[in-house]
Parts: C-alpha cells; sequence; structure tokens
C-alpha cells in the first residue's frame, strides 16, 4: 500500500487519529442561554428563533 494515498487514515485527509476530520480550531459565537439567561459561546452561529443552552443548561437537558 502506497503511504502517501488520500482516503481513511491516509496522510491527504479523511480521518484523522480516530476524533473526526481535523478542521482546526472552531469559530466561537456569543449567545445568550435560553434556559438560564447566561451569556456563553457556543460551536455554532445561533439561529434567530431556535433555543440555545449554555454547557451546564445543556448537560442537564442530555441527562448527563
Amino acid at each position: 500500500m502506497y503511504e502517501n494515498e488520500g482516503g481513511f487514515g491516509g496522510r491527504r485527509g479523511g480521518f484523522s487519529g480516530g476524533r473526526g476530520f481535523d478542521r482546526g480550531p472552531r469559530e466561537m459565537s456569543k449567545a445568550v442561554c435560553t434556559e438560564c439567561g447566561a451569556e456563553c459561546e457556543v460551536p455554532f452561529k445561533p439561529t434567530e428563533g431556535k433555543p440555545v443552552y449554555c454547557r451546564d443548561c445543556w448537560q442537564k437537558k442530555r441527562g448527563f
């Protein structure tokens, strides 16, 4: 097998280290938690009309 092949686990893309795709640092967006009203940062751009939860409220809702 060629070392520099692309695809899964190859050096030119694919999965890296079993963590999924390596996209670099995430761009965080500021938001206000729908549940508790605390200011927080989320790894996505919030959509108007959809709830946004801080880390603590998200974990409570998910049952962790």
